[in-house]
């Protein structure tokens, strides 16, 4: 039987197929300029745990290379094998540094850091379906973000597009709340 949560999902789907390339190409370059005004401190001592988009999944590499022109360390996940686990991490030092990985995610090529180097960020930018007002997000439903966010005391900013930012969600024991949504009109909200 489907949840709430899996008809969600497969709404937002729907939504996010129905995007054209141009206006998901345009929703990715408002999402690279917020990374020049955002609220938070991101100067040369600072670590961003990030992701690459894969799909429909709003976003760029020009977002994190954004960020690396601002000087700050940017991380990606790396997928561990097996099942659904905390997200082993890498750093990013642009495009060329990126080859597929689990699934065909894009991954980072430098040396695994381990699980615990995302409690180095101050900032993690997360992949989300949809987030609400309270900071429940929807993710694809595996877990490895609510794994690995568990404890953080990082600024935890969920990135949609910006009907995906919607009053209510449903949440379960497990989910992470984040305290942001980044959208590409809007920007960062809290």
């Amino acid at each position: 039987m489907r949840t709430l949560k899996d008809q969600r999902r497969e709404k937002a789907a729907e939504r996010r197929s129905g995007m054209s390339a141009a206006a998901r190409e345009r929703a990715a370059e408002d999402l690279a300029e917020w990374m020049h005004t955002c609220p938070f401190r991101l100067e040369y001592d600072v670590t961003v745990a990030a992701y690459v988009p894969v799909g429909d999944e709003p976003g760029s590499t020009a977002m994190l290379d954004a960020l690396i022109d601002r000087g700050v360390t940017v991380l990606l996940p790396v997928v561990p094998a097996g099942k659904p686990a905390p997200l082993d991490w890498a750093r990013y030092t642009g495009p060329a540094s990126l080859a597929p990985g689990r699934w065909g995610l894009l991954e980072p090529t430098h040396d695994r850091l381990g699980v615990s180097a995302i409690r180095a960020a101050s900032v993690v930018l997360i992949p989300a379906l949809s987030v609400d007002k309270t900071g429940v997000r929807l993710g694809r439903g595996a877990g490895y973000y609510d794994r690995t966010l568990v404890g953080l005391s990082a600024e935890l900013v969920a990135v949609v597009y910006d009907e995906e930012l919607v009053d209510s969600l449903p949440a379960g024991d497990h989910d992470v709340a984040v305290g942001w949504a980044l959208t590409p009109a809007a920007g960062f909200s809290n």
